[in-house]
């Protein structure tokens, strides 16, 4: 059952803001040692320097190069972290994370699909890509579900050190989003 059937709000998809700084540092920290089994770790530096960090994001969004955009329940927990990189020609790279008691339910798959939506309402975006490594194959599911097709190998460089493949979706011909988020259960776990 969705967070709506339930009678409460479906999670939402927020552009990345200086009031939710405190959020998103609490997301990261919580779910460090589950991002970096499937990616690479953002390292001590990452934590120490987070204000600084995630101040220098604020101000790439504000320059249209990037769009960052949060995964926010009601009551202002961040389920997860989605992503749109090097805005250009009407491409962008999407990259995204998943709080760990969030995943296998659906939220990641509902959130990319309402980010390509989106990429091109919003971004005026027609192409996104995205890599993942080999080994993280709910990465892989997503991105299929969400509509992209496999298009070859993606090095080391691209992915942190892993191996694995870039998938592309072209946005005039993706699923159709619903326009909401309704996810089974994001707040539980």
């Amino acid at each position: 059952m969705s967070a709506a059937e339930r009678g409460g709000a479906a999670p939402s998809l927020k552009p990345l803001s200086a009031e939710l700084a405190p959020s998103v540092l609490a997301f990261e920290l919580t779910n460090r040692d589950y991002f970096a089994a499937a990616v690479s770790d953002r390292g001590d530096e990452y934590f120490a320097r987070f204000t600084d960090r995630y101040d220098a994001l604020l101000a790439e969004q504000a320059t249209g190069v990037c769009a960052f955009y949060l995964l926010v329940t009601e009551t202002g927990t961040v389920l997860g972290r989605f992503n749109l990189y090097d805005l250009a020609d009407g491409t962008a790279e999407l990259g995204y994370r998943v709080a760990e008691h969030a995943s296998g339910r659906g939220v990641a798959t509902a959130a990319v699909r309402e980010l390509c939506a989106l990429a091109a309402a919003r971004h005026a975006l027609h192409t996104l890509r995205a890599a993942t490594a080999h080994e993280n194959t709910a990465s892989q599911r997503v991105l299929l579900k969400a509509g992209f097709v496999l298009t070859g190998p993606a090095g080391p460089a691209d992915l942190g050190g892993k191996s694995g493949n870039w998938y592309q979706l072209d946005l005039a011909r993706r699923p159709r989003a619903t326009g909401h988020l309704t996810t089974p259960s994001a707040e539980g776990g």
